[in-house]
């Protein structure tokens, strides 16, 4: 379930009017700002965003920017964009941080679906006049290389059907992959880049029961390289976004990560954010809005809190 807190009337034009008002003056009303913007769904925003062009006859985006800064205007500028425009966005950005970036490009790749990574994949080419699949081969190579490029360009059949026989070969050929480091790594990228996430899900329960360990956990074990972290990555996202995403606020709020914690809230804000603080708590025995009180400061805490539903006075 989602965190955003939005309205299910407003008024797109007394909205943009509000917003347009925030900007004048010697300084910007981030309070204004984020009271609106941070109680808005996606295509509340979209609408808001158009009243606003058409009433002073410019993109509220990039108002948005000039008037803002920091980790603030960088959280701002992604809630504000469409889910696979911003998705582009985060995927670009990961591409230019190089080895930093892979797992990002790998968690977007492998929690989508099929039509929003497709779109996704679309909305990159409108943005950049490249393909992802292009950008993200012309900056790796080798094994990382096939795992994300198989990974961005993937398919996947949506349905709940499992092959059970099929289950247990692929769980023996990805064993016999990780197992050693000079492995079947070809065959352990079809299939993680291929299957259905059903079909996944089937051969890593397979995995577990015939070789008395997770997946994961034997790919932490033989892990010295991006390409075993990529794998360890895509496998945990395929299996349980939601623990992943757990994880990735654990640590961002450990090591000050704001990047990391703005692609998590803003991602997931408007679908199972909820259910990601759920198991945060049950982790850390700490309420998340808490430990990212303690972290954060100024108006991103506040528009970051506001997106997990918490009520700022």
């Amino acid at each position: 379930m989602a965190t955003l807190i939005s309205p299910t009337q407003f008024s797109a034009g007394a909205d943009a009017e509000a917003l347009h008002k925030a900007f004048q003056g010697w300084g910007t009303d981030e309070k204004s700002v984020i009271a609106i913007l941070g109680h808005r769904n996606v295509h509340q925003r979209q609408q808001i965003r158009k009243a606003y062009e058409a009433q002073y006859q410019e993109d509220l985006i990039k108002r948005l920017e000039s008037e803002l800064s920091g980790h603030f205007e960088r959280a701002i500028y992604r809630w504000m964009l469409e889910e696979a425009d911003r998705d582009a966005v985060l995927a670009n950005v990961a591409i230019r941080d190089g080895i930093k970036g892979y797992n990002v490009i790998v968690e977007i790749a492998s929690v989508l679906s099929p039509q929003q990574l497709f779109a996704m994949r679309l909305a990159y080419q409108n943005r950049y006049k490249r393909s992802l699949e292009e950008d993200i081969a012309s900056n790796t190579s080798f094994l990382i290389r096939q795992l994300l490029v198989g990974l961005v360009s993937s398919y996947r059949y949506g349905g709940e059907e499992i092959n059970a026989k099929l289950a247990k070969t692929e769980a023996d050929v990805l064993y016999e992959s990780v197992k050693q480091k000079n492995g079947n790594y070809e065959e352990a990228i079809r299939i993680l880049t291929t299957r259905s996430k059903t079909q996944l899900m089937a051969t890593f329960n397979r995995y577990r029961d015939e070789h008395g360990s997770n997946i994961t956990k034997k790919l932490l074990d033989v892990s010295s390289d991006e390409f075993h972290k990529a794998m360890h990555t895509a496998i945990r996202c395929l299996k349980d976004p939601h623990k992943y995403y757990e994880k990735v606020l654990r640590n961002a709020i450990k090591k000050g990560d704001e990047d990391a914690l703005t692609r998590v809230v803003v991602s997931r804000g408007e679908k199972d954010m909820k259910h990601i603080k759920e198991l945060y708590y049950k982790r850390n025995s700490v309420h998340l809005e808490e430990a990212i009180t303690k972290t954060t400061s100024g108006d991103y805490k506040k528009f970051i809190l506001t997106l997990l539903g918490k009520q700022l006075e």
